[in-house]
Formats: C-alpha cells, sequence, structure tokens
C-alpha cells in the first residue's frame, strides 16, 4: 500500500463495477477512507469488504445519483463518518451508442441527468464542507466523445461529457482561489465487460486507432484519478487530462 491519500476521506459515486471500482480500491490502497456509492447493494458490500481488508474506511451509499437526495446523503455520511471530505470523484455515469434519430427525448432526458445535473448536485453538497477546511480537489469523469465527435457515441452523452468539461473548468476559476481544485479525466477505449464482446474485427479496428496498440486498463484511470486527488497534482487546476494511449490528443 502507498500512503498518496493518507488520511484523506473520499466519496466516489458509481464505484459498484468498472472503472468506479478501480478508483475505489485504488484510492484504498493509498490510504484514503472511503464513501462508495452505487444501486447494487451486494455489489456495494462486497467492494466495501475488499476495501475495509486493505486496513482503510468504508461507508456505502445506494441510491439514485439523479436524485439530489442520494447527493445530500454521500456528503452527509462522509461528513459523519470521517469528519471531513477530502476528494469527490463523479465517476457515476450511463452510455448510449443509438445514432441522432434513435435518440429519445427520454433518454436525452436521462443522459444528462444521470451524467451532469449529478455532478452539479454532488458538488453542490460537497463543496460548503471543502470551502469550510479551505482545501478539496474534485475530479470529474468525461470522455473523449466531450471533446470530439465520436462514430460510437450516443449525441447525448458526447453532449452530456463536453458539459462535464464545461463544468470543471467554471468550478475550478470559482474555487482555486478557495484552495480547491477541480479537473477532470477523459478516457477512451478502456477493456470492459462491454468491449470483451467486441468482434475481432471491431477489436483489430480500436487497436489500429491507438498509437500504443491496447486498451487502456480501468487502473489507468484509477491512477490518473489517485494523481489529481493527491499533492502530487497540486498546481494542476481545471484539466480535462486525457488517458486513450494517444487516441485523441489536444
Amino acid at each position: 500500500m502507498a500512503d498518496l491519500l493518507k488520511g484523506q476521506a473520499a466519496i466516489v459515486t458509481g464505484s459498484s463495477r468498472g472503472i468506479g471500482r478501480a478508483i475505489a480500491l485504488a484510492f484504498a490502497r493509498n490510504g484514503a477512507d472511503v464513501v462508495i456509492h452505487g444501486t447494487r447493494e451486494e455489489a456495494l458490500k462486497t467492494l466495501r469488504e475488499e476495501i475495509t481488508a486493505l486496513g482503510v474506511r468504508c461507508e456505502c451509499v445506494a441510491g439514485d445519483i439523479g436524485l439530489y437526495a442520494t447527493a445530500e446523503q454521500l456528503a452527509e455520511t462522509c461528513v459523519r463518518a470521517y469528519g471531513k471530505i477530502d476528494t469527490l470523484v463523479n465517476n457515476a455515469g450511463i452510455n448510449s451508442r443509438h445514432t441522432f434519430a434513435e435518440v429519445t427525448p427520454e433518454e436525452w432526458d436521462a443522459m444528462l441527468r444521470t451524467n451532469l445535473t449529478s455532478a452539479f448536485y454532488t458538488c453542490k453538497c460537497v463543496v460548503p464542507y471543502m470551502l469550510e477546511r479551505g482545501s478539496g480537489s474534485i475530479v470529474n469523469m468525461s470522455s473523449s466523445a466531450g471533446k470530439t465527435a465520436h462514430p460510437n457515441a450516443a449525441v447525448c452523452y458526447g453532449v452530456s461529457k463536453a458539459g462535464i468539461n464545461s463544468l470543471t473548468q467554471k468550478l475550478a476559476y470559482d474555487l482555486a482561489p478557495k484552495g480547491i481544485r477541480v479537473n477532470a479525466v477523459c478516457p477512451g477505449p478502456i477493456e470492459t465487460d462491454m468491449s470483451r464482446q467486441w468482434t475481432a474485427e471491431y477489436r483489430e479496428k480500436v487497436f489500429s486507432s491507438i498509437p500504443l496498440r491496447r486498451l487502456g486498463r480501468d487502473t489507468d484511470v484509477a491512477n490518473v484519478a489517485v494523481f489529481l486527488a493527491s499533492e502530487m497534482s497540486a498546481f494542476v487546476v481545471g484539466e480535462s487530462i486525457n488517458v486513450n494511449g494517444g487516441k485523441y490528443m489536444n
């Protein structure tokens, strides 16, 4: 176990699986006490056991991240359990690969509520506690689809992630003078359950578009989140960092 985050108290939304799960475990391995969140209570309990086995504390909050009440519960749980909030990771989100013609008004609303409005809610609930201490780090999970059009991402997904990038910059500008850093992570193709279902032909097409010639791992993203939560990134503010093996550079 490293100690880059030793003594920190962190909230990680959408942490019952995938990238969020990897981030929660990476935070724990680096010494942080964690509040994990998701909609699947059994998955959260399993993750909690893994985290506490690493010698740190862990609390669980299950609920719809698109509801303001869930954001309030996350903040209150962290402060009640650990007395503070050092880091918020807004990871929870959903994806879609529908064409513009296929996207319904209901899907548009659900995508923006889950991917973008939820981050606004959690920041609203967490930032006051950070302001009291004059320090904190917020890490928003974005995507390369928020920076450029992508054939494998629905318009509502790209718009929600572009909104995350804008939210990141605006909050960073407002909060940096008060000691709170806000940054985002923009993953590209990451090895997930869904990517494992690709055909060999499509997988090769994706590989050939990535200069590193491999898909990313959830730990690749988690390591960047740890960096942004630690003092190693003390002078990094308002950035949306690409983690995509060079597939998209800007």
